[in-house]
């Protein structure tokens, strides 16, 4: 088993109130009566989930786009930050960095309210959000055999962004916007939790995710291929091909919604785009015109 599987899977045994609905969701769902609060927690190492040529603005942007994310999964309006910071002794990097960081808090309404600082030679920056609702509030495992498989947005720019930002290619600007400054869902979420049998986001890989979405539903996901919204600056850079769009599905840090429902697409109550099915069974299957694709050997992000 992956190491951070094990881990997690270890501890379970302790992770025993309904809150942490048993580790396999986006986010912990704690219930005061009446109203939810839903808290989550990213945290971004350098060299590992952004790199060190990133600009601090966007770092900071991106640690609580991808909160705001969780949250969003959950239908939940973002409230407060509790932020966990490394100093590695650049004060202009701080500077920059607590610059973006309040930027990003004020275009999502959010309040910091406390934290922590550490001094160490690597750079790992941590934050936990607390959103609230008084609605329901989706879970990953709620999937149900018939339904169908629906993502919003479009998938794959955030890994060609990635490329760019590391010189490895060069695109349009909307791509390393993609990687960088990522734009959580969080209408779209709001919208859908109500209608919705199961919901998380994309963060990791459209591949691994589903697959994540299957498992704790205890049912297998069909998905097809050809069907995977790609934008045009994607086709522009990449072309349209299978292999082009398994890098799209696998990719990571899209930050879309992907969602089961049994709903016809035109009931949705945001755009979205139907991706597959969900049948009998456990895993995912892929297909495209040509017929089954076998699946990669990585289906996304998976800490080692």
């Amino acid at each position: 088993m992956n190491p951070e599987l094990s881990f997690i899977d270890q501890l379970r045994s302790i992770a025993t109130h309904p809150a942490a609905r048993g580790l396999l969701d986006d986010a912990a769902v704690l219930d005061l009566g009446g109203t939810r609060l839903v808290l989550t927690l990213d945290t971004l190492v350098e060299g590992v989930h952004y790199l060190p040529e990133d600009p601090a603005e966007t770092v900071a942007w991106k640690l609580v786009a991808a909160n705001v994310s969780d949250l969003a999964a959950k239908g939940a309006k973002p409230l407060a930050a509790l932020s966990s910071y490394t100093l590695t002794g650049d004060a202009t990097w701080d500077r920059c960095f607590i610059t973006g960081l309040g930027e990003a808090l004020d275009h999502f309404g959010i309040a910091l309210i406390g934290g922590d600082t550490v001094s160490a030679r690597e750079r790992s920056i941590g934050l936990t959000l607390i959103g609230e609702t008084d609605g329901l509030v989706p879970s990953r495992s709620g999937a149900h055999e018939g339904d169908a498989l629906f993502v919003t947005g479009v998938i794959g720019d955030a890994g060609l962004g990635l490329a760019i930002a590391r010189g490895e290619m060069a695109g349009a600007a909307s791509l390393l916007g993609a990687y960088r400054t990522p734009v959580p869902q969080l209408a779209a979420g709001m919208a859908l939790a109500p209608t919705v049998s199961a919901m998380m986001d994309v963060s990791d890989g459209l591949l691994i995710d589903a697959l994540r979405l299957a498992d704790a539903s205890g049912v297998a996901a069909m998905i097809d291929l050809d069907a995977v919204p790609l934008s045009a600056e994607f086709r522009d850079c990449r072309g349209d091909d299978r292999a082009a769009r398994l890098m799209a599905a696998t990719a990571g840090d899209d930050y879309q919604l992907l969602f089961a429902s049994a709903r016809p697409l035109p009931s949705l109550p945001c755009p979205a785009t139907r991706i597959g099915q969900i049948v009998r069974g456990s895993g995912i299957h892929l297909h495209d015109r040509d017929g089954a694709v076998p699946l990669p050997m990585k289906l996304g992000w998976l800490h080692q």
